[in-house]
């Protein structure tokens, strides 16, 4: 966050396309395992990077009253690279072996790096305060706006969690009900194109009626079919709640991203995101934790029900502290 407000989200996004690229030419490095290690670091903290400032550079580039479309496309766009990414990596494949799959990380990371090149450079006053060193730091940001990251945050951290838990409840419960591998592989296609196709009419419900009344739909449609997983016996059952976990998170998209830019100030808004994208990674990685531990102690069902428990919760907390009216912009 620093190092974007310092010198720029097109910039940080140039280099960290870079980066990564970097980061998957050392995974290509055979026999190697602490390049591996060194490439997937890199690749991570560049992956850290280039989500915040392509999320900020969007704030300050699109108008407010259409940024609900802009944050569910940006989430859509990235829905549609990671259902469009694992046919082209197995093409590759086909013919490369497993390298085949980090040359397409490769090439996809380069036209990255170009396209960020031709964009233009925002000049905004959040960066010419962190240059000055008049922008807030990240302790004393989380010191004034708690009350926004232990209430809107906490429900995004739950949303994170459920979203996270969704690409493992799926195959898992698959594998418990017998399900052929290949079948379930094409059960989870459906599921990720019926996620991808509803990103545009939910950032457009979102401007238009207010983010309330597409983030309690969304959540309580993922949590109650989450819920109702364990009770599918058969393929044809499987598919229905499967797919309606994938609609839940579908119309959702960019709910995320919608919140923290309608909650971040407009100084220091790079430092808030931040920290706000930190609430969201702790759900997403602390939540299948939480799932294979019940599953450990109790049952794989058990932790299923308690992970879709999340999303009726996450409605009372958007119920309670997000605006029932959308304000006049």
């Amino acid at each position: 966050a620093t190092l974007i407000s310092r010198y720029g989200e097109r910039l940080a996004m140039l280099w960290a396309s870079v980066l990564s690229t970097v980061g998957l030419a050392l995974c290509l490095v055979p026999g190697r395992l602490e390049l591996l290690a060194a490439g997937v670091f890199i690749l991570g903290m560049a992956t850290s990077v280039l989500l915040l400032s392509r999320q900020t550079y969007l704030i300050e580039a699109v108008p407010a009253r259409m940024r609900a479309r802009a944050m569910s496309s940006l989430g859509g766009t990235r829905r549609i690279g990671v259902f469009v990414g694992p046919f082209l990596g197995a093409g590759a494949m086909h013919f490369l072996g497993l390298p085949g799959a980090y040359w397409i990380g490769v090439v996809g990371m380069l036209a990255c790096a170009a396209l960020v090149y031709t964009i233009p450079d925002l000049d905004t006053r959040g960066h010419r305060a962190a240059v000055s060193g008049s922008s807030p730091g990240i302790l004393r940001m989380l010191r004034q706006h708690w009350k926004t990251y232990f209430t809107l945050g906490f429900g995004i951290m739950l949303v994170s969690g459920i979203r996270a838990s969704k690409r493992i409840v799926i195959p898992l419960w698959a594998a418990h009900l017998g399900i052929d591998p290949v079948a379930t592989s094409v059960i989870y296609g459906l599921v990720s194109m019926i996620d991808m196709l509803a990103f545009y009419p939910s950032g457009m419900a979102m401007d238009r009626f207010g983010r309330l009344w597409v983030a309690v739909p969304s959540v309580l449609i993922m949590g109650i079919a989450m819920m109702l997983e364990p009770l599918t016996i058969g393929l044809v059952s499987f598919v229905i709640v499967s797919m309606a976990i994938g609609l839940g998170n579908g119309i959702g998209s960019g709910l995320v991203m919608t919140i923290g830019a309608d909650a971040s100030p407009r100084d220091g808004r790079t430092q808030f995101l931040g920290l706000w994208r930190l609430f969201s990674d702790i759900g997403a990685s602390a939540t299948p934790v939480l799932l294979s531990a019940v599953a450990a102690v109790a049952t794989l069902a058990a932790g299923i029900v308690l992970v879709g428990a999340f999303g009726p919760l996450a409605a009372v907390v958007f119920w309670r502290w997000l605006p029932h009216r959308v304000r006049a912009r």
